[in-house]
């Protein structure tokens, strides 16, 4: 076989997973378990970039294939596998889910989907970033009501330490996923 067809080959089959939706959900699984592991061992939640991972499954893959990343990554998780942020006290498996993150994680998959749904609708940069904040309080609204029920007993303190502290946080990822997302976007219209 020539060097030529070698090297045919291999594009075609680059291009063929590059195409795959399933390496693509994949992919922001993955990416979401790494950037569970870049993180601020904070009690009861910890600073991660897991919501970032989010909101982007959401603005590349779109609002279903952005959710069954993030339900996969739920799955990966439950199942046992190493894929949650560590954080003092936590529990390993399904039992995460009740515990003080619990609540975060279980709305990423419907903040993927959000961000993914609106951002099909309209591409432009305000209702982009407009998705992406709506998929952050999400978030943050699914995580500090489940840090009240299943931790801290205490609605004011759930708002101090699951919400208020996140703030600028959110902020911040949210404006550094848009970019991300737009600095691809422009790239791949070149």
């Amino acid at each position: 076989m020539s060097q030529a067809v070698k090297n045919l080959s291999f594009r075609v089959f680059i291009q063929k997973v590059a195409e795959n939706k399933f390496v693509w959900v994949l992919s922001f699984t993955i990416l979401t378990a790494i950037s569970a592991q870049i993180a601020i061992p904070v009690k009861p939640v910890p600073f991660t970039l897991q919501t970032m991972a989010v909101l982007l499954s959401g603005a590349f893959l779109g609002a279903r294939k952005g959710a069954y990343s993030q339900l996969l990554y739920l799955f990966l998780g439950v199942i046992g596998l190493p894929v949650f942020a560590a954080i003092p006290d936590g529990a390993i498996g399904f039992a995460r889910l009740f515990g003080p993150t619990g609540g975060y994680l279980l709305a990423f998959p419907l903040a993927a989907f959000v961000a993914g749904y609106i951002i099909e609708m309209n591409r432009s940069y305000i209702v982009v970033i407009s998705a992406m904040f709506l998929a952050n309080i999400i978030i943050l609204i699914s995580g500090t009501l489940f840090l009240y029920s299943f931790y801290l007993r205490n609605f004011q303190s759930a708002i101090e330490s699951g919400a208020a502290v996140f703030s600028i946080w959110m902020v911040v990822k949210t404006f550094a996923a848009s970019t991300i997302y737009f600095g691809v976007k422009n790239r791949k219209a070149e």
